[in-house]
Parts: C-alpha cells; sequence; structure tokens
C-alpha cells in the first residue's frame, strides 16, 4: 500500500503558506486531473484545523518542476500578490542539472516565447511574435557529462527555463518535451530554491529557501 507523503511546509502565517512542490504533481487541477494536486494536499493541510478554510494559488510552476510555491489564505491576500507580482519579487532562483559542459560559466539567454498549438513554446527573435523572456545563468558545478547551473529568471514565462537551456544546447536533464527523449534520470532536474519578494501588506522583504535535492548532487559524486 502506498503511504501518503507528507506536505513540506517551508513557512506559514495567517495570510500565506510556503509549500516545498515534489516534481511530478501539477500545482493546479487541470481538466484532465482533478485531485492529485498540490492544491488539493494544501487545501486538505488547512482544512485539518478550519474545515472552512480556503486556499489560494498565487504562483505556479510546472507539474515536473519541483521547488517553492507561495499559497494566499483569502483572496485579498492572492491579488495583493499576484497584480503587483513583477514589481513585487525581487529574484527567483532556480537550480538545474543540465547535458554536457557549458563554455560561457555564466550568460543570459534572452528571446520572445510562443506557444503553438500543441502546448509546445518555442524561441523567436521576433518581438511583435512572443513575449519577452530574459534567464541569467551560472554553473556552480560540473563533470565530463553534466553542468548543475544556478538560475535567475527575469520574466515568468511557461516553460522558459527549459526552452531557453534547450536553446543553447545544454537541455535540463530529464526533460523529455525540449530535451533527449531517454537521458538515464527519472525526473527533470529542475529545482526552485529561493524566492525573495516584498510583503505587500508590511513593506518588508521576504526569503524563502529550499534545499537542492539529493539527486542532483549524487550525479555530481564520484563514483567509488
Amino acid at each position: 500500500m502506498k503511504t501518503k507523503r507528507k506536505l513540506y511546509i517551508i513557512y506559514e502565517d495567517k495570510e500565506i503558506l510556503v509549500v516545498n512542490k515534489p516534481s511530478g504533481i501539477l500545482t493546479i487541477s487541470t481538466p484532465k486531473e482533478k485531485e492529485k494536486t498540490l492544491f488539493k494536499e494544501v487545501s486538505t493541510y488547512v482544512k485539518k484545523s478550519n474545515p472552512k478554510a480556503k486556499i489560494f494559488i498565487i504562483h505556479r510552476l510546472d507539474r515536473d518542476t519541483s521547488g517553492i510555491v507561495m499559497f494566499a489564505k483569502n483572496q485579498t491576500v492572492k491579488y495583493n500578490y499576484q497584480n503587483n507580482w513583477d514589481k513585487l519579487v525581487i529574484k527567483r532562483g532556480y537550480v538545474a542539472v543540465v547535458n554536457g559542459i557549458l563554455e560561457n560559466k555564466k550568460g543570459t539567454i534572452k528571446s520572445y516565447l510562443k506557444e503553438t498549438k500543441t502546448l509546445l513554446v518555442y524561441s523567436s527573435n521576433d518581438k511583435q511574435n512572443g513575449k519577452l523572456a530574459i534567464t541569467n545563468y551560472k554553473v556552480i558545478k560540473e563533470n565530463k557529462k553534466y553542468s548543475m547551473v544556478e538560475i535567475d529568471i527575469k520574466t515568468g514565462r511557461k516553460n522558459q527555463i527549459r526552452v531557453h537551456m534547450s536553446d543553447i544546447n545544454h537541455p535540463i536533464l530529464g526533460d523529455k518535451k525540449y530535451g533527449v527523449k531517454k537521458d538515464g534520470v527519472n525526473r527533470l532536474m529542475l529545482h526552485a530554491n529561493f524566492l525573495c519578494l516584498i510583503n505587500p501588506k508590511t513593506n518588508k522583504k521576504m526569503e524563502f529557501k529550499s534545499n537542492i535535492p539529493k539527486n542532483f548532487n549524487l550525479l555530481f559524486e564520484e563514483k567509488r
């Protein structure tokens, strides 16, 4: 019998709840999947202390990306963050393991992203033909096969990091959509590990961190 996964709470107060999302689970429901979502897990958690409690998503991550996700405990808080998200967010940091050795150990990738009818996102140089996406990256670890990179996104477009790393021919490990179909790993090696933003009510800076998953570092340990 499969045991129920424990919700990993990073931070909680009267207005927000910040959790660590596992890879492989949707943030919110889709027409095809209503129950197995992070939203459902968080909702179940808050209802334990108050059956009438509600939860509202502030931002989301792709199904296969793990890491920091924020929820609001009422609709006013949700809109206070969402309506000013770009101004409030100071930094959204990620860690990824990508294929190969990067010649440039740090850099900026900029393009205009557009989505096809089949939901595939691609880069364009035509600003009239997509939404601006800016990704900064820096190599923090490497071996003969892979590189671990820190990523700081200046825009939050759908599949942005995955498309941009693929654009420079260093797709993220485990990315079956924009990378290699089979590369020996069983998850997308992309993790949202840092979020820094301003609380719209108090005007104070908040920082949330999530540890790099162990299986990321395992790829860089020397075989004994």
